[in-house]
């Protein structure tokens, strides 16, 4: 099997598992939404530990350790995937799961308007139309709602902000999860024992079944981050950027579908103008990728016919 062949496989395997989480999380009730998210952070650690442990990849570790600006900025991504965690977790088991997958949606669009707040990046025409049509589709989404999408655009702006603060942290997808969930890991297991002094957890009290799911949100966290980062090794850019939008259409699907969430007319608008947002995205990442290699084409070209021989050798 070709490397391009097995990161698409691998690619739609990581995609499909973070876009079929919706019938995920309601098999854990009556655990509530906080019970799962400490969970899910204490069986993430487990998973993420034993994985790096049966590959021997340690020696990040000693490296974070001394550098206390990384350390900060792995807090900070703790704290904000936390919070996408949580919303994620509360709104599908409220049956919000199609706003959920807005979030995911306009996600790439508050990528953009992040790039310009906080890094002052530059766009392009079309990424600024893109933008634009963005904040229309918010405006008439709010109508449709009644209210503004408030779990879409916090799960939007937390992992905008998550991939921004991970970007500056410049880590491996294992590593910088156990990272992550290290910090996690302390504050969700006091939530958990004094849930459990309480006598609120569900986790010894509902049977062996559901304690083995509650347990099994770890693997749930691992394994399709194990499989984006074998495909994002084997893939371009520009086919990845294509793969994300696999996870919220099989969130809409679900919504609609499975638990038979309803749309107004707004939403109807509101979600199509996203969709033409993203169009535009695409269209022009997609024409800029194929820019950026004929330059890099020519400018090969151009140097083989300046000096030959280096490019013999090159080719050797």
């Amino acid at each position: 099997m070709g490397d391009k062949r097995a990161g698409l496989l691998y690619g739609f395997a990581a995609y499909g598992m973070w876009g079929l989480f919706p019938l995920y999380w309601p098999l854990l009730e009556p655990a509530g939404a906080g019970e799962i998210l400490a969970h899910r952070m204490v069986w993430s650690l487990v998973v993420v530990a034993a994985l790096l442990l049966v590959l021997r990849r340690w020696a990040w570790l000693g490296e974070l350790i001394r550098q206390p600006r990384r350390l900060a900025l792995v807090a900070v991504a703790a704290a904000t995937v936390s919070v996408n965690w949580g919303t994620y977790i509360w709104a599908v088991n409220a049956g919000h799961v199609v706003e959920t997958s807005l979030g995911y949606f306009i996600n790439p669009l508050v990528t953009i308007a992040l790039a310009v707040l906080v890094l002052h990046e530059r766009l392009r025409p079309v990424q600024w139309a893109a933008v634009g049509i963005g904040f229309l589709a918010v405006g008439v989404l709010a109508v449709g709602y009644g209210r503004l999408p408030w779990i879409a655009l916090v799960l939007a702006f937390s992992f905008g902000s998550y991939g921004l603060v991970k970007k500056k942290i410049a880590m491996g997808g294992l590593e910088s999860l156990a990272a992550e969930t290290s910090v996690q890991f302390l504050p969700a297991l006091v939530f958990l024992l004094v849930l459990g002094g309480r006598g609120d957890s569900t986790f010894a009290s509902h049977g062996a079944g559901h304690a083995t799911l509650l347990a099994l949100a770890g693997f749930v966290t691992a394994v399709p981050l194990v499989c984006f980062g074998m495909s994002a090794n084997r893939l371009p850019l520009s086919t990845l950027g294509l793969l994300q939008y696999l996870a919220p259409v099989f969130q809409f699907l679900i919504g609609i579908l499975h638990f038979h969430e309803t749309m107004t007319g707004e939403q109807w608008i509101g979600f199509l103008l996203v969709w033409a947002a993203l169009v535009l995205l695409t269209v022009d990442a997609l024409r800029t990728a194929r820019r950026s290699r004929a330059r890099l084409a020519r400018a090969r070209a151009s140097a083989a016919a300046q000096d030959p021989e280096s490019a013999e050798i090159g080719t050797a």
